[in-house]
């Protein structure tokens, strides 16, 4: 087609100077920008308004966090399935469509039902967008670029944590009916970046008549016999990265959930002051993922993950403490600045032990370990909240399994060791 033919040409002209796969990055920047910032993170946001119009109770609220996680974890057992049947690229576009259109949908009912249902449609397709989005980056990017190139990536989420912590106490604000504007003005952005992505984004570098960002002689090689070759990697440390990253989405998930709510409803704060400190967050986390991505590619994976984990565990760990407010910028600095850093190192690290061809397989089944972790983890602390008549027990729970999630990255094997 005319289009592609244009980007092609182009890219071939501008390969001695800036490389077509850092526009991957960007565009998948803005990929998980709408499938996660806004299809999932803008949630702790929109909640406390949609649950006072709806008479929501914590448990209900949770839930339907839950109903994303567990439509997320539906859509990852096939994403290695239609990425290879479809190509990334038209997944991507695909997917991203379903979170803008089930978004529209929800700002249209009052329902709490079919409101689950639709975030159901809405975690399917971040879970499409999302993983075929990180596999992409190790076909477009070498080893060791590639902690790096994902950083860039999970910083989208940063960016739509600032936008909805400013924009939707705004809409709120026009109406009684201004947490359904929110949904809509959301949902619509994410349409526009489906567009966006599939416009840019492309399967493979040699589709280009390019080579992996950072690639030598050497690593050229490398990578073109792992793409015609079926290497596996081996089973036990497939599980060992799933416990992990499963450890990771149930923990974060209760603080990214709950932390507006429980600034709102248990430490009286205006909807519009948290909002500012979940700005906040987003703006920290823009750092997370560059910062940790690069030092994964330098001082290894499992170094990475250990440092990572710690950090996020005093996040949790502070936001429990009441006596001053010092603890909660200590809580809203630590969850921030590590925020994305997880899923980027995880990426890259799939891409080290399973290779360019495998690495969306086995970066989905681990999603989908990770996806449990995410069900379980609003469900769990929603149901904690409503028994203890607060967050503090849940915020301690995500705690002691972060510590533990960090013990567990002790005894990763070498990077390259698969």
């Amino acid at each position: 087609m005319f289009y592609d033919a244009c980007m092609n040409r182009m890219a071939r002209k501008e390969r001695r100077t800036t490389h077509y796969g850092w526009y991957v990055v960007a565009a998948g920047t803005c990929c998980v920008f709408a499938c996660l910032g806004l299809g999932r993170f803008a949630l702790g946001m929109l909640l406390p308004a949609m649950g006072e119009a709806l008479h929501l109770t914590y448990g209900q609220m949770g839930f339907i966090g839950t109903a994303n996680f567990s439509g997320y974890l539906v859509a990852v057992l096939v994403c290695g399935r239609l990425s290879k049947r479809f190509g990334a690229r038209r997944l991507i576009g695909t997917a991203l469509l379903m979170v803008g259109g089930s978004m529209l949908l929800v700002s249209l009912t009052a329902d709490f039902y079919l409101i689950s249902a639709l975030y159901i449609v809405t975690g399917m397709g971040s879970a499409l967008a999302n993983v075929a989005m990180m596999g992409l980056i190790s076909v477009w990017f070498a080893s060791r670029k590639r902690g790096k190139a994902a950083g860039f990536v999970v910083i989208g989420s940063g960016f739509a944590i600032i936008l909805s912590g400013k924009l939707v106490p705004y809409l709120n604000g026009l109406g009684s009916n201004g947490w359904r504007l929110s949904w809509c003005v959301l949902g619509g952005l994410v349409l526009a970046v489906a567009l966006l992505c599939y416009g840019v984004l492309r399967n493979r570098p040699q589709d280009m008549g390019l080579q992996p960002v950072g690639s030598v002689a050497d690593d050229v090689a490398e990578y073109q016999a792992a793409l015609t070759q079926t290497s596996r990697v081996r089973p036990g440390v497939i599980y060992h990265c799933g416990a992990i990253y499963f450890l990771f989405g149930f923990t974060y998930v209760i603080y990214a959930t709950f932390i507006v709510t429980t600034l709102v409803q248990e430490r009286g704060m205006s909807e519009a002051v948290a909002g500012t400190f979940w700005a906040w967050v987003g703006f920290l986390s823009l750092f997370s993922g560059p910062v940790f991505g690069t030092i994964s590619d330098r001082l290894g994976r499992k170094a990475a993950l250990v440092t990572v984990f710690i950090i996020q565990a005093l996040a949790y760990l502070f936001i429990t403490v009441q006596t001053g407010p010092i603890f909660l910028y200590l809580s809203i600095f630590c969850y921030g600045i590590v925020a994305w850093s997880i899923p980027s190192i995880m990426a890259a690290l799939v891409g080290d032990y399973a290779g360019p061809q495998r690495a969306v397989h086995v970066f989905a089944f681990i999603t989908f370990i990770f996806g449990l972790g995410q069900v379980l983890g609003p469900f769990v602390a929603g149901i904690l909240a409503e028994k203890t008549t607060g967050f503090t027990s849940s915020y301690l729970l995500a705690f002691a399994l972060a510590m533990v999630a960090a013990i567990f990255s002790l005894f990763l094997p070498a990077d390259k060791g698969a």
